[in-house]
């Protein structure tokens, strides 16, 4: 990207928390924090202080498939934003002090989901739509297994997690391939190769009702469908069909439950996709009194999709609105470094902004009336609640997408 002066730079993991054993369920999200604690040669504080005494940006997260540690700075700053990233991720000191004290960081930041419900209401649905399966499981883990983590499990999971077979280095911004490639030998060239294989199996998705009473002002419904894996021939459609359905201003979801009806202030629809599976949700917070009305209008929406195909202009404003969308987020260099990254994580390759585009612009009204069949039948339909409702009901039979 020659017109800009910065560079985005990350190391990411191929593994995430749906590879960690249950006994261990947050341990992958435990590790990206004692990464920044400090490693042989600096301190947590020397880490910050190099730094921010180069105007850089630094963060990382860890989801249910990879984890990445990233740095945006100055071009000229290259080399010493690969030679911290590099320390971080290859020689963490696991502290005992800063395990102790780290847990209780992971157990406020597990408190927090429980006090934000739009969040908890996902890790809810989530934990039922994929009951029993580590995709079901939340990233931060469970205070139990938090609160019993030590030096032993943590230097064991490292060593047989972060190798070579499982890390990929991303840049994107003023540098060139040989910079990177020069730079990741200097740093990575001797890292040892696989240790371990991950085993992958796919969930079983049974649609589930769940109704968590909590006293809230407003009302968080999830409900969603089974979706497509990442690389789906049909996840172009799917892209489309969830722009037309809740994923813009001008969808079919936010024009009807906020604008003419009033029902919510926020509501949309998202698409989640993994190696193997995927879901199709809808979000929606609203008041205690009106979440059965909002259900039902949702449900409605769903049907009519199936029965009423988009037009030919409706198609052509989500077509367009998804391209330019995509379009502007690669004008960053942080976004198009993640973009390369997740692409080698899940296709091996790079997948060109023009195959993206082309493959947008080939949807067909067909093809949305194949996929929309596809994806909201029956019977698929799960959904949460969580909030103020002493006496909803939610029967199958309302749920229904016929």
């Amino acid at each position: 990207m020659p017109h800009v002066r910065s560079v985005s730079i990350g190391v990411w993991l191929a593994r995430g928390s749906r590879h960690e054993p249950v006994e261990h369920a947050g341990i992958a999200h435990f590790v990206e924090h004692m990464l920044f604690k400090g490693t042989g040669t600096r301190s947590a504080e020397d880490i910050a202080q190099e730094i921010d005494s180069i105007g850089g940006q630094m963060d990382a997260f860890t989801a249910k498939e990879y984890a990445s540690y990233y740095l945006k700075v100055l071009d000229e700053h290259l080399p010493l934003a690969l030679d911290v990233i590099a320390d971080i991720v290859r020689r963490p000191a696991f502290a005992a002090d800063d395990i102790e004290r780290e847990k209780k960081v992971v157990l406020e930041e597990i408190k927090m989901v429980e006090d934000t419900p739009d969040d908890l209401v996902h890790e809810l649905f989530s934990e039922q739509f994929w009951k029993d399966h580590p995709l079901g499981r939340p990233i931060l883990g469970v205070p139990e297994t938090v609160s019993a983590f030590d030096q032993d499990a943590l230097r064991r999971y490292f060593a047989s997690t972060y190798h070579a077979g499982n890390l990929i280095i991303s840049a994107a911004g003023h540098v060139t391939p040989e910079q990177v490639r020069e730079l990741a030998e200097k740093h990575f060239g001797d890292l040892p190769g696989a240790i371990e294989t991950a085993v992958e199996t796919a969930p079983v998705v049974v649609p589930h009702v769940l109704i968590r009473k909590k006293e809230l002002e407003q009302s968080h419904v999830c409900l969603g469908t089974d979706g497509y894996p990442q690389d789906h021939v049909d996840r172009y459609a799917s892209y489309v069909l969830n722009t037309v359905l809740g994923g813009s201003m001008s969808s079919r979801l936010f024009q009807n439950v906020r604008e003419k009806r009033g029902l919510a202030y926020s509501v949309f629809s998202g698409l989640n996709a993994y190696r193997d599976s995927g879901c199709f949700t809808v979000y929606a917070g609203c008041a205690n009194e009106a979440v059965a009305e909002l259900v039902d209008v949702v449900v409605a929406e769903i049907r009519r999709i199936k029965k009423e195909p988009p037009s030919e202009g409706e198609l052509r404003r989500a077509k367009d609105h998804l391209k330019g969308s995509l379009m502007l987020s690669l004008e960053s260099t942080s976004s198009r470094m993640s973009n390369l990254a997740r692409e080698e994580i899940y296709f091996q390759h790079f997948v060109t902004l023009d195959e993206t585009l082309e493959g947008v612009e080939r949807v067909t009204r067909d093809d949305m009336a194949r996929v929309s069949e596809q994806l909201f039948a029956e019977d698929a339909l799960a959904a949460t609640v969580l909030g103020d409702v002493d006496d909803l009901t939610l029967p199958r039979e309302r749920l229904a997408l016929t």
